[in-house]
């Protein structure tokens, strides 16, 4: 919810990966209820365990994680837990992934970091701002996200043929209006 993306765009990222997808329509107020039934239903599936991206803790968010999975009755598995967040933008970029900046905390961006690329250049302005504000170079306090659009276990790619950059709430949004399934 806080990337602000169509389901659709998120769906069709599912499929040219290749991954299974569940989907359940929530708001902010009814998010860990929908998650906790989406959960419960899995487990009907066999599933034992759910992959978290978190790197660190977050303030009003710590524990959250093992909180819910414990009363779901699911492993919370977290590969990137503790990990250094430079080393991880620079081994995502090296294994070939690209991504493009979805939101952007106007507090730390202006709008023209929406849609960039996350590369080298990047990370590199990344740790310059970083010198200049307490971010996370991974955006794990909300400082921005990112959509993954191409990399090594795509099948195929995601092209983004139109957006438009708005404002909410102090945050810039990515509104992609359109994007298209193409070969490699």
């Amino acid at each position: 919810m806080s990337h602000g993306l169509d389901s659709k765009l998120i769906l069709a990222q599912s499929e040219v990966i290749g991954i299974p997808i569940v989907q359940k329509e929530v708001t902010w107020e009814t998010y860990e209820q929908g998650f906790k039934e989406v959960m419960h239903e899995l487990k009907q599936s066999s599933i034992q365990g759910a992959v978290f991206g978190d790197i660190s803790n977050i303030a009003g968010h710590e524990g959250w994680i093992g909180r819910v999975c414990s009363e779901v009755g699911i492993k919370p598995v977290k590969p990137l837990w503790n990990s250094d967040p430079e080393q991880l933008l620079r081994d995502f970029v090296d294994e070939g992934f690209e991504a493009l900046v979805v939101m952007a905390k106007a507090d730390f961006f202006s709008k023209k970091w929406l849609g960039r690329k996350v590369d080298d250049a990047f990370i590199n302005d990344m740790l310059k701002l970083r010198k200049q504000a307490n971010i996370n170079l991974c955006g794990e306090l909300g400082e921005y996200h990112t959509f993954v659009y191409d990399g090594p276990i795509f099948k195929k790619r995601l092209e983004i043929l139109d957006f438009r950059r708005k404002s909410m709430g102090g945050y810039w949004f990515l509104d992609i209006k359109d994007f298209k399934v193409a070969e490699k």
